[in-house]
């Protein structure tokens, strides 16, 4: 089996479409930029060698039209990361993770499975592996539990690895963060596949048992060993959870926490200073902050007794925005998971949004400020990929069917006068008609969408840019010749439909 063939069935996913990535140049920011775009193809062996080839980059959709997926990736956007430190917390967490770097410098951390499984089951556990490594929040593919397919989605792409192989920075780590050879790379994917029970026997770092009612973030710090980084804010945290189990006793369980959990406890002053600031009512859990936001699982969060609480309406996460480029444009946004098909009206105004929300996926999330909303949907579709879609559903294909048929139907001219009542007349494998008669034709045909001027652009293109007008001689009913101006496009073929005609039996009674 070829390299080719082995890389395509480690990404095994959507069988009627595939990602392509055109790079660009480099931002200030360290990301590079590029043109993202979903094809309706599947993907072929021929494709996966071109992009080892580094002749055309290609994408892998995990999640297929029955909603299940063979593998699963986190995308961690750290333009700085240390790839050595993550590998070894990889393999200290045991996770069954194959590490690469992502074009960017980032990584993808790839889930591959020995069979197909539920994408919302999935990407639970790929959650779990995100915040126990410390990336909440992260993106993870499949981006989506199910997909619109009745509606034309396909759902979203990632980049596979080794591009332009023989050179390529988009490589594999082994077990010391160590490049890997596509060779190499191909074989620890095989001995990486887990089966389903495998990831429910999971054990996400050590024992967990502090903070078994309280906020999941203080548990996965915890579980890793002492406390030794960022002890003020961790300990103010602990604080926060300690008042609220212990109301009549947190102090001394605070004061416990702080010897038993710190390797290098704070001293008496600063434990008072923190007991001071604690004291007032109005402070809580300071999710937002470091480290816990990179540990957060608030879904989980809200669960527990001494928890953020399920009170507050909370806004889904957002991402995976798919432009359709049909005329007019379609979208489809994840919302928790979920996916929403919008307008471009329902996608501006966030009111629109929220009844797109409750109609197609029975949630009502809360109102942003404007200015919040506008800033989310502008970085949104800035990183939105792109779905072809077939011509017919573009303006200018709708343009050229109706002017096919205007071309070819009975109304057609028999003799060239006939063009002064807007009939098409066919001659020298041209068809010549009045601009007037065509745009009666269109609004006829409720297709109002082209201005006259946007209608002779068009005319124009389909004679490759040349000039599409001219003039006529015409024969008048009173012996007199004319000159009527008209435009033209190269004749249509006329399509005929054979029929199968069977003979019925005189003798068939009826």
């Amino acid at each position: 089996m070829s390299y080719a063939e082995r890389l395509m069935k480690a990404f095994q996913g959507s069988t009627v479409a595939h990602g392509t990535t055109t790079v660009g140049r480099v931002g200030r920011n360290g990301k590079a930029e590029a043109d993202s775009r979903i094809v309706r193809e599947p993907m072929t062996v021929e494709k996966i060698q071109e992009h080892i080839d580094g002749v055309q980059g290609v994408g892998a959709i995990p999640i297929n039209e029955d909603n299940m997926c063979k593998f699963g990736a986190l995308d961690i956007d750290t333009y700085d990361l240390d790839h050595k430190s993550l590998t070894q917390k990889i393999y200290k967490l045991k996770l069954p993770l194959v590490h690469c770097r992502s074009k960017s410098g980032g990584a993808h951390l790839y889930l591959f499975l020995k069979e197909y499984e539920q994408a919302s089951v999935i990407r639970e556990y790929l959650t779990e592996m995100s915040i126990a490594l410390g990336f909440s929040g992260c993106e993870i593919f499949p981006k989506q539990d199910s997909i619109l397919a009745e509606r034309g989605d396909v759902g979203n792409f990632i980049n596979i690895p080794y591009f332009k192989a023989e050179e390529t920075m988009r490589y594999g780590f082994n077990a010391k963060g160590d490049a890997l050879e596509l060779d190499k790379f191909l074989n620890l994917i095989e001995s990486e596949r887990v089966a389903l029970n495998q990831l429910e026997s999971m054990q996400l770092g050590g024992p967990r048992k502090y903070f078994t009612d309280g906020p999941p973030c203080l548990q996965h710090i915890t579980s890793q060993g002492q406390i030794s980084e960022e002890r003020n804010k961790t300990l103010f945290m602990c604080g926060v959870y300690c008042r609220l189990k212990n109301p009549d006793d947190w102090v001394s369980k605070f004061e416990d926490i702080n010897r038993t959990l710190c390797a290098d406890p704070l001293p008496a002053t600063e434990v008072t200073n923190l007991v001071k600031s604690l004291s007032k009512k109005e402070y809580f859990y300071t999710c937002e902050q470091e480290p816990f936001k990179s540990y957060c699982d608030k879904e989980i969060c809200k669960t527990k007794k001494y928890g953020v609480g399920g009170d507050q309406p909370e806004m889904p996460q957002m991402g995976g925005l798919t432009t359709l480029l049909s005329e007019p444009r379609l979208y489809f946004m994840d919302v928790g998971g979920k996916r929403v098909q919008l307008s471009t009206e329902q996608l501006q105004n966030q009111t629109l949004w929220q009844r797109a929300c409750m109609e197609q996926i029975n949630i009502m999330p809360p109102t942003v400020k404007a200015q919040s909303w506008q800033v989310a949907v502008s970085n949104l579709m800035l990183g939105a990929t792109y779905l072809e879609v077939p011509e017919e559903l573009t303006m200018v294909g709708q343009f050229k069917e109706h002017l096919r048929a205007y071309c070819t139907s009975r109304i057609k001219a028999i003799v060239p006068e006939e063009l002064e009542m807007g009939k098409p007349w066919t001659e020298e494998g041209l068809t010549r008609f009045t601009i007037s008669g065509l745009m009666l034709y269109l609004h006829n045909r409720h297709f109002t969408f082209y201005s006259r001027a946007q209608v002779q652009e068009a005319l124009k293109t389909l004679n490759n840019g040349a000039d599409a007008h001219g003039h006529q001689n015409i024969q008048r009913e009173d012996g007199k010749r004319s000159t009527l101006r008209v435009w033209w496009v190269p004749a249509f073929e006329e399509e005929y439909i054979d029929l199968n005609i069977t003979e019925v039996s005189d003798d068939i009674p009826f």
